[in-house]
């Protein structure tokens, strides 16, 4: 096994990690690596459940923060090992979420006597199906594990404060038809040109803009597939529009749901996958300490991302981290070295 050193600059920690290949599914050298070396540190208690490591202080200060960071990345693309131009670490990972994740062990090798109680999640199996979901697991198994006051999700936010999240949900929209021969056209009833008015009502939709904690929210109605037919001959009998739903987190699932009916009412629906929103909590006092700590712009999160689960089990979560998100999963990643070593001296400015 590969050691770990903490003691390295936020930016060649973040190399070395990087250079451990770690595709979803594929975690286990770099926890085993990661569990090592924060085993190594007296003052954290460390605890795993599979390739998810969960890591605390336990000091009696009247708050507890939660840092939280997934350890895998999406499949590599000859981008490992990892190397540096002038200011850019190139890599897997650079951006999504290695950067982030050095910081944290940064934070938890660095800080031992912290202005708050810590916890440092790390987990595995983000980047692919939410029923491998490390941090879900640990939710499901261990949620006395992630009690805290506040979490930050170190998802990369180009070091600007990313508030909760938006809800998603995804919803299969059917037309029937008779099936003919396209010779004798008028003998059936074609299900995609019945589809029609679904894409009409989606091009015409007018979708909120809701602001909450000072954040605009931005909702969208989408369709984002279509299928249907059977030969080049043959009227169809069905077709189905695969319908998005980008909800703003005042929504609940079933809000966001009874909504969609709504919209496309008087048509066969079904449900294929959802999953809630995080509201931002920036009123939390914590929350506010941080975002005057680390001098950072508070914006909107419009993606989904795992501070909905924190936020599912009560604890107020922002997204916030050095990684730049228009970079993730493309084959030239990078981060700036320069605002990885600066995302970790405002966190420690925050908890000091």
């Amino acid at each position: 096994m590969t050691h770990l050193d903490l003691s390295l600059p936020a930016d060649e920690l973040t190399a070395r990690l990087v250079d451990f290949p770690s595709v979803s599914g594929a975690e286990g050298p770099l926890a085993d690596a990661v569990e090592a070396a924060l085993r190594a540190l007296p003052h954290l208690e460390v605890l795993r459940d599979g390739n998810a490591l969960v890591a605390r202080t336990s000091l009696g200060r009247a708050e507890r923060v939660l840092l939280a960071g997934h350890l895998d990345t999406v499949p590599i693309a000859d981008n490992v090992p990892s190397r540096t131009e002038g200011d850019l670490l190139y890599g897997c990972g650079t951006s999504d979420m290695k950067s982030g994740v050095a910081v944290q062990l940064r934070i938890a090798a660095g800080m031992t006597a912290p202005n708050r109680d810590l916890t440092f999640v790390f987990y595995d199996c983000e980047e692919v199906e939410a029923e491998r979901n490390g941090l879900a697991r640990l939710a499901r198994d261990h949620p006395e594990w992630l009690a805290a006051d506040f979490a930050v999700l170190m998802e990369p936010s180009s070091g600007q404060v990313e508030g909760g999240c938006q809800g998603t949900l995804r919803v299969a929209v059917r037309t029937r038809g008779r099936r003919a021969h396209s010779g004798r056209s008028w003998l059936g009833e074609n299900a995609i040109h019945a589809a029609a008015p679904i894409l009409a009502r989606l091009a015409d939709y007018q979708p909120r803009h809701p602001v909450i904690d000072g954040l605009e929210y931005r909702e969208g109605l989408n369709a984002v597939g279509i299928s249907g037919g059977i030969a080049g001959n043959v009227i169809p009998d069905e077709c189905t529009v695969l319908v998005n739903f980008r909800f703003a987190p005042d929504r609940t699932e079933e809000e966001a749901l009874a909504h969609v009916r709504e919209v496309l009412d008087g048509f066969e629906i079904e449900l294929t996958d959802t999953a809630p929103g995080a509201l931002p909590g920036l009123g939390h006092p914590a929350a506010a300490a941080f975002i005057a700590a680390t001098g950072a712009t508070a914006q909107p999160k419009y993606g989904w991302t795992d501070v909905a689960r924190f936020s599912a089990l009560g604890v107020p979560a922002v997204n916030y981290g050095p990684g730049e998100p228009n970079l993730a999963h493309t084959r030239d990643e990078h981060c700036s070295r320069s605002a990885v070593l600066e995302c970790e001296k405002r966190l420690r400015a925050w908890l000091s």
